[in-house]
């Protein structure tokens, strides 16, 4: 199998650098970009609070603003948007006035309590009565108290939306990680790059602190890489199917943690007795699929965040990697591990995977289905979260499929 597959952009770069061109007076013009309902939300959440943001061709936002976001009259809905509505909820700290931000059903299992918390710290009233979404920020127009701490150990995107919305003050911000417990360090390094690039000023103050000049963001032109999550998945064909499909960059010239994935797909079928997944999280669905076809078994460790993602994804990869063929997998705590069986491939096995509203794990099990004959990935088109196209450009390759 062998082809051409422009991936989409990041999800985690376009909904950063949105926000952050939005808290930036002027015109900035965002090419590359991702064109998903987690993007769409983003948008359509910064339209209501005031920003004008438009879109030409597929890839390309320009966002005009004038620095600062207005109060929206009706709640932000963020549907199962998770950087959307991190983010946004501290940034709903830098407007005067009150802010309901809320999601989908699936939205209102994920947990925030940590980031209420510090914006609670922060001087800001936030309220989130089940520790989840729906939640009401109620603020004067920014932090009052210029230096907290915040708990990033169920998420760090906690830390990433204090630091995107730490710039407006009438001093600098400093901000800690309690306990120095973080899960994905590589996405605040994603963070303060974006920062950086519309002229945060940022200065390291120990491993997991920083301090954040109160100065304004410059609108600027922005190119936003492709997505390496979404990579993860082409790669994993390719190593499954000694294919040959291009995606266009390679993995070395991504700042995106989910690249480092590749150093272990390219080792498949000999892929490790153990990989720690703390900083390569949304990878690890994937790595886990191709590891039911590996030589030997493999102990995912590092990943008990993965509970609390759009679906509890250690679960969620076990109960659907035994329903091909029990045994396959077992959680283990908070580790999984997968036991293969590489006979399976060219088998038949009769089976609907179910996808839980998970666009990783519909991708994810897409590498199952094609070295196992009578496998039916359920909702499809979950994977419009993140990579609309997915199924179009597994076909542009060749790869053969039907939708009921």
């Amino acid at each position: 199998m062998t082809g051409k597959i422009a991936l989409p952009g990041s999800k985690s770069i376009t909904n950063r650098v949105l926000l952050i061109a939005a808290l930036a007076k002027g015109r900035s013009h965002i090419s590359g970009a991702l064109k998903s309902d987690d993007t769409k939300y983003m948008a359509q959440a910064l339209r209501q609070l005031g920003v004008t943001v438009g879109e030409t061709g597929n890839t390309d936002f320009v966002v005009t603003s004038t620095g600062t976001l207005t109060p929206s009259a009706e709640p932000l809905f963020l549907g199962n948007a998770g950087t959307a509505v991190r983010f946004l909820t501290a940034a709903a700290a830098n407007i005067a006035g009150t802010t309901v931000l809320t999601g989908d059903i699936h939205m209102q299992k994920r947990p925030i309590a940590p980031l209420v918390e510090a914006l609670n710290a922060a001087g800001v009233e936030a309220i989130a009565p089940t520790g989840c979404p729906p939640v009401t920020v109620s603020s004067q127009g920014g932090f009052a108290n210029r230096s907290i701490e915040v708990d990033a150990s169920l998420s760090s995107q906690y830390v990433s939306a204090l630091m995107m919305a730490g710039t407006k003050g009438e001093a600098p911000f400093s901000l800690k990680v309690k306990d120095g417990d973080i899960g994905a360090r590589g996405y605040i390094d994603i963070t303060l790059e974006c920062m950086k690039a519309f002229g945060a000023d940022i200065t390291q103050t120990g491993p997991l602190s920083w301090d954040i000049a109160n100065t304004p963001y410059s609108a600027r032109d922005y190119w936003v890489e492709p997505d390496a999550s979404a990579a993860t998945y082409i790669w994993g064909i390719n190593a499954l199917l000694d294919a040959q499909i291009d995606i266009g960059i390679a993995p070395e010239a991504m700042m995106q943690p989910d690249a480092r994935a590749y150093d272990y797909i390219k080792q498949f079928p000999n892929l490790p007795a153990e990989i720690d997944g703390s900083q390569m999280q949304d990878a690890i669905p994937t790595i886990a699929v191709l590891a039911a076809f590996n030589n030997h078994p493999v102990r995912f460790v590092g990943i008990a965040n993965l509970r609390v993602k759009e679906c509890d994804r250690i679960n969620a990869v076990a109960t659907e990697l035994n329903r091909i063929q029990p045994g396959l997998a077992e959680e283990i705590g908070d580790d999984l591990l997968v036991t293969p069986d590489r006979s399976l491939i060219g088998r038949t096995v009769s089976a609907n995977i179910e996808t839980y509203h998970d666009h990783r794990i519909a991708m994810a099990f897409a590498q199952a289905a094609l070295v196992i004959d009578g496998l039916r990935i359920l909702d499809p088109g979950c994977t419009a979260k993140t990579y609309p196209g997915y199924w179009r450009d597994l076909e542009s390759v060749g790869v053969g499929m039907s939708f009921e």
